[in-house]
Formats: C-alpha cells, sequence, structure tokens
C-alpha cells in the first residue's frame, strides 16, 4: 500500500512563508476574502499557522503548499509538502 491511500483526508492549504522562526520551523501566511456580514463588501483577512520545514528548504517570500498534521510541538500543526515557487532574489540581475 502506499502511503497516500491509508491516510485520511487531510487539510492542505497554500500560502506564503513570512516568518522562519528557528530551525525547521516557518510562519506561513494564507490570505483569503470573505464578504463583510453587513455591508457585503470584500474584507481582506489572512491566517498564521506555524509548519514543519525538515529540509529547511524554504526561505522568506517563498510560496509553498503545506499539509495538516499530528502536533509536532506546542504551535506546529502543519508540515511543509512542496516549495511551489521560490521568492525573488533582491538585488539579482537578470541576464
Amino acid at each position: 500500500m502506499s502511503e497516500t491511500s491509508t491516510r485520511n483526508h487531510r487539510k492542505d492549504l497554500v500560502g506564503v512563508v513570512t516568518s522562519r522562526t528557528g530551525d525547521k520551523s516557518i510562519k506561513v501566511t494564507f490570505f483569503y476574502k470573505i464578504a463583510h456580514p453587513q455591508y457585503r463588501k470584500e474584507v481582506k483577512r489572512k491566517t498564521v499557522v506555524h509548519a514543519h520545514d525538515a529540509n529547511n528548504e524554504c526561505a522568506i517570500g517563498d510560496k509553498v503548499e503545506i499539509m495538516e498534521t499530528r502536533p509536532l510541538s506546542k504551535m506546529k500543526r502543519w508540515r511543509v509538502v512542496k516549495v511551489l515557487e521560490k521568492a525573488p532574489i533582491v538585488g539579482a540581475t537578470t541576464g
């Protein structure tokens, strides 16, 4: 049996890395919009989650896919599945 067929359905999100808080730990911000309950105007919201980066491959500004997992520490309940898009390097010349 493959690993994915034995697991239950888990939540997954796509967000942006906003902080590297320590060894193998990152903060991922997930932005979304909701309608205001009274005025029906779209309001921007965000959720910040702590995630486990086992290989220390994420940098600030990277777009990552994360998946819900068992509690890994006091705050970490998510883990990085893959890096979808690397952040552009500031000051680098494209040639």
